[in-house]
């Protein structure tokens, strides 16, 4: 079985995101969307509600598997049988990070990494854009699923 990652934060999960995962999704019999605990960070969404909302966007697909994880991303590959990491990359700047992060990963356990070129229509997009906006009042629906702008609705009237 050929299976691949797709890690982030997913704070939250973006059109851009989804467009990544779908093209994992018809290049690997299983997809991993690994969602990043940082402790350090204090998201939008809790964990668990970020899962969720992957859960819910990602379930047309049927080869997607989502989980959290903290620590090394090669460890998660490690104990899964996961051999490559799929990326994408929205500009250069991206490209500089990622492929040092490719490179160690690779030195530390084999693990390739697979860079795909963002859909320009998304290649400004990041979830911190779309909190931004959204908390400003924003029309995001366009950016993220419907499911997205319904959860960011409620959690920013909270607010």
């Amino acid at each position: 079985m050929r299976r691949a990652v797709c890690p982030g934060s997913f704070d939250p999960i973006t059109n851009g995101h989804l467009d990544i995962i779908a093209r994992a999704s018809r290049l690997y019999d299983e997809v991993y969307v690994a969602v990043m605990i940082n402790k350090s960070k204090k998201g939008l969404f809790e964990i668990d509600q970020r899962i969720q909302l992957i859960r819910e966007v990602t379930s047309e697909y049927g080869n997607v598997r989502v989980e959290s994880f903290h620590g090394l991303l090669v460890d998660f590959c490690k104990q899964r049988d996961i051999p490559a990491i799929v990326k994408g990359l929205r500009a250069v700047s991206d490209f500089d990070y990622e492929l040092q992060m490719a490179q160690m990963n690779n030195g530390l356990t084999g693990v390739e990494t697979l860079f795909v070129p963002t859909n320009p229509t998304y290649s400004f997009l990041s979830s911190s854009l779309v909190k931004e906006v959204a908390a400003w009042g924003g029309d995001v629906s366009h950016l993220v699923p419907p499911q997205v702008v319904e959860a960011l609705n409620k959690r920013l009237a909270r607010d």
